[in-house]
């Protein structure tokens, strides 16, 4: 007899669904499976910095500053690691990485043993450790399209997310046990034994970059390039602005969770350690049920069940003080907070081509744990003045309240930004002198014959012309119409040097060359578009000018 069970759909989409695939990667097993393990130490630090926190400045405002000594490096510091993620080797910067995180657990255990580890100081390792987790992160996901094909990139998100959340169900009940038995050094002692085996990962790992054609920007200009490139992509943006406004609410519940534990339902750190594990066993759920409920409803409506489930829960943990309620509301909320991060994840990842990859995911995690950190700052201010429920209760209306985003802020399913790989339909440019790389600035002018009745659609046309313009780097663009004869249009914008329009070139994607296709196509006369260069030259003298072949 078939038993027919409501929503079975989902479940089976689960198990039919690839979210496993990329394991069948050696490599990327190996590293997932590493990586698991140094989550699990991760974890076990983490309860034990809170707790130990808890027994030398036990405020709940010093509490929360581990939460914020965790998360604000990856405010400050995300974006210079995203941008090494795209202009170094990825590889060389996560060993780095994983090196600071070794060394900065190695000196907090260390001093722990010794009976030296007062609050400031933890405060300052944790920082570190947080140094260590900003630099690798951008790293880390960008790397995905290097292990897994293209397709793959949702599955293994999934799968990180996954592995994250494994370490975060298990992990705090066994610190938990850790701490209350061995006290908190040996949590730290056992989140640097953690890092060895992923480092081995690491370095057996040969990935196959492509070849540079162009040689890498440097520091400034790069994080530069990523934030115009986010702020001028309309899917990545919207992106952004709700997952600021989602980790400021939800911060709550991570940076409050110990004094929850200890103060609203009298607990010690196991109870604190099972409030985790019920945050990261819904987080497990999540993880395997984001993908599938996501293609089933779509991003926008999955973010808005999950902010609603998310605001719902804290109210609840907070205003029943039961052991049994606070372990099923964070249950729901760890669903929920990785279906709402998995979604902004997926999204920005889909929506960026291979040379940003590393700096729009470094956007979107500075804005997602610099909210969760300047968010813990403010629970814990609220909750030392108005008691811990207040804050919670008062979290939870913000996450209601963050639900104001939706109409202005629409999530773009990830098949709707594709035509991302580059379309080389950008021709080379016809060049008769010796240019170097650096000379600059550059004119780009663009003439278009564009008849009386293909006006409005050549100028909407060109809104989508100017946002790729600027996004790719152009400067001062601008759209001006021949006075004299008013069908004889010009496109015109700056590059700093010729190298950086050169990298305009090759950054060109297939959706750009669908809207020069549209603008062509409106475009009258036998020839296409016509495209000049110009290269600004300085007042020169006779023997530069000479040197320059400039004079006769």
């Amino acid at each position: 007899m078939n038993i027919v069970i409501p929503g079975a759909n989902i479940f089976a989409a689960v198990r039919g669904f690839s979210t496993v695939q990329p394991l069948r990667t050696r490599i990327f097993a190996l590293l997932w499976t590493t990586g698991l393990i140094s989550n699990f130490g991760y974890m076990i630090q983490s309860v034990g910095a809170q707790w130990h926190m808890t027994s030398i400045a036990p405020s709940a405002d010093m509490v929360a500053l581990v939460q914020t000594a965790i998360t604000l490096p990856i405010l400050l510091f995300s974006l210079p690691a995203g941008a090494l993620a795209d202009i170094l080797n990825r590889r060389r910067v996560l060993i780095a990485a994983q090196l600071v995180m070794l060394a900065a657990s190695t000196v907090m255990a260390a001093l722990a043993y010794l009976q030296m580890l007062g609050p400031w100081t933890l405060l300052a390792v944790t920082f570190v450790l947080g140094v260590g987790a900003a630099l690798y992160g951008p790293s880390w996901q960008a790397s995905a399209g290097d292990l897994v094909v293209r397709d793959q990139i949702p599955a293994a998100v999934a799968l990180n997310s996954l592995g994250f959340n494994i370490a975060r169900a298990a992990g705090p009940a066994l610190g938990g046990v850790i701490v209350a038995t061995a006290g908190p050094e040996a949590a730290f002692a056992i989140n640097a034994v953690s890092y060895i085996g992923l480092i081995g990962a690491l370095i057996v790992w040969k990935p196959v970059y492509p070849e540079r054609t162009l040689p890498p920007e440097d520091m400034v200009p790069a994080m530069a390039a990523g934030l115009r490139y986010a702020g001028h992509s309309p899917s990545i943006r919207a992106v952004l602005l709700r997952a600021l406004a989602f980790g400021m609410a939800g911060s709550a519940v991570w940076a409050l969770l110990p004094l929850v534990a200890r103060d609203i339902i009298g607990g010690g750190p196991v109870v604190f350690g099972t409030l985790l594990g019920a945050l990261g066993a819904g987080a497990i759920v999540g993880a395997f049920t984001a993908t599938p409920v996501r293609a089933r409803i779509g991003a926008e409506r999955q973010v808005l069940g999950a902010t609603v489930a998310f605001g719902a829960a804290m109210i609840a943990t907070a205003a029943v003080p039961a052991h049994a309620v606070a372990m099923l509301c964070l249950t729901v909320a760890g669903a929920a907070w990785v279906m709402a991060l998995s979604t902004f994840n997926v999204n920005v990842q889909l929506s960026s081509p291979r040379w940003v990859m590393g700096r729009t995911i470094s956007v979107y995690q500075m804005l997602i744990f610099g909210g969760m950190a300047l968010g813990s700052w403010l629970w814990g201010v609220l909750a030392q003045g108005a008691g811990v429920g207040a804050a919670i209760i008062a979290a939870g209306i913000a996450m209601f309240a963050s639900l104001a985003l939706t109409r202005a802020l629409r999530l773009v399913g990830p098949a709707a930004s594709g035509g991302l790989e580059p379309s080389g339909h950008w021709p080379e440019p016809e060049v008769s002198l010796d240019i170097d790389p650096e000379s600059g600035p550059v004119v780009i002018a663009v003439e278009y014959r564009i008849p009386h009745a293909r006006t409005p659609a050549f100028l909407s046309a060109m809104r989508a012309m100017r946002r790729i313009r600027r996004r790719d780097g152009a400067r001062r663009w601008a759209l001006i119409q021949d006075v004299a004869e008013p069908e004889l249009w010009t496109e015109r914008y700056e590059s700093p040097s010729w190298l950086d329009h050169m990298r305009q070139h090759v950054r060109a994607t297939a959706s750009d060359a669908e809207v020069d296709a549209r603008i062509a196509a409106l475009h009258e006369g036998p020839e296409p578009p016509l495209t000049r260069h110009f290269i600004a030259r300085p007042l020169i003298g006779d023997g530069a000018a000479k040197r320059l072949g400039l004079s006769r």
